[in-house]
């Protein structure tokens, strides 16, 4: 493993690499290994040693950090302020089995997104600028300190959500919100899956900003049943009047209940983490990503193909699934995705190897794409085969 102290040390190992022909595998502490294929190669490029907010300001509401910068020390500096990451990216380290916390860079990198991407966006969606090495060792930067700033293509969006094809991000810039004073959740106990859509598409469609819509289908904890979920997030007084004017307007959904900020902000960090699903080491984790008006069908289909444990995010629009680890559940899963996408989220390497962990892509995006790698990754030795074999 090559762990570099600086930018400079990334760009010199990743020229000598491309000199040598050599493959690399980019990771930051190496938390998301089992996600998509495995990587085979020479070398494993960490950026573990770059570390360190370089910039903060709370009144514009700006925050830049180097990338190997693990997620709870970036949150923990915005705390002190009361700001948040935007997207709530997932904590991934009980999913994965590892006990190192996510980096900026690997989150950024996975354009990873949490329960409030329904109402303020991806990950992606909030990254400013970003400082990143190519894959011929040269040093580049895209973006800059507000939302405005691209002239051309869009580099940061690229490398976003790109795990480490493209470049290796060196330092990433990122928008940030002030923490809500309070937040609260409407629960209410519904029939089924279909019936659990239903309410949480008529809770994003009322004017009270709900910021969170999930569906337990085997309940939690002490939460017995199928549980639609709805959050806001506000003043502590218009919490309260906006949760019980939701309960009011949802009456006749299901039987519902009121969760306080402590209960609500702890349910969610289990739904953001996907803790419900409490995967077993041998299993393997999916996500999919349908129209909402999809998800109850697709849900019935993964039920009847084998033991599916799910949880509904986004409103139903994504669907977190738990189960074997064989080629038969997986293609179960890409039947239920059609028309809509998925990613093999975590498994074994013999699984994740002989399968495809995403979808096709459409021939015209595909052209794009390897014209895209062709100039910023000439030789191919960024992450070769994460994304597709």
């Amino acid at each position: 493993m090559i762990a570099p102290p600086d930018e400079a040390g990334v760009a010199e190992a990743v020229r000598a690499a491309h000199a040598a022909r050599e493959p690399l595998a980019i990771e930051g502490r190496g938390t998301k290994r089992a996600m998509l294929r495995p990587v085979q190669a020479a070398r494993t490029l960490s950026t573990r040693g770059l570390t360190g907010i370089t910039l903060y300001r709370p009144t514009e509401m700006v925050i830049s950090a180097r990338a190997g910068t693990p997620i709870p020390e970036i949150e923990a500096a915005l705390a002190e302020h009361n700001q948040q990451l935007i997207a709530e990216p997932p904590d991934t380290r009980a999913l994965f089995g590892t006990e190192e916390p996510a980096t900026l860079g690997g989150v950024v990198g996975a354009n990873l997104s949490g329960p409030r991407r329904i109402t303020w966006g991806a990950m992606r969606d909030h990254v400013l600028g970003i400082r990143a090495v190519n894959g011929t060792g040269e040093v580049f930067r895209s973006g800059g300190r507000v939302l405005k700033n691209v002239t051309g293509l869009d580099l940061c969006k690229l490398l976003t959500g790109a795990h480490g094809t493209l470049g290796v991000l060196t330092e990433i810039t990122l928008k940030v919100l002030p923490r809500a004073e309070s937040s609260g959740s409407l629960v209410l106990r519904v029939a089924d899956i279909a019936s659990g859509v239903r309410a949480l598409s008529a809770a994003l469609g009322t004017p009270y900003g709900v910021s969170g819509a999930a569906l337990l289908p085997d309940g939690h904890g002490a939460m017995q049943g199928c549980l639609a979920i709805a959050r806001i997030e506000d003043f502590a007084e218009s919490v309260t009047y906006r949760l019980d004017r939701l309960r009011a307007e949802l009456a006749a959904q299901g039987e519902a209940a009121l969760l306080g900020r402590e209960a609500s902000e702890a349910l969610w960090r289990d739904i953001r983490d996907a803790a419900p699903l409490n995967p077993a080491p041998e299993e393997a984790v999916w996500r999919l990503y349908l129209a909402p008006s999809r998800a109850p069908a697709a849900c019935a289909a993964l039920r009847q193909a084998f033991d599916a444990r799910l949880l509904l995010d986004w409103g139903g629009g994504l669907i977190w699934v738990a189960g074997p680890a064989t080629e038969a559940a997986h293609g179960a899963v890409m039947q239920a995705a059609a028309g809509g996408s998925f990613t093999l989220f975590r498994g074994p390497d013999a699984l994740r190897a002989a399968v495809p962990v995403l979808p096709a892509e459409p021939l015209p995006l595909a052209a794009i794409g390897a014209r895209v790698k062709s100039v910023l990754d000439p030789a191919g030795i960024l992450n070769p085969g994460r994304l597709r074999a």
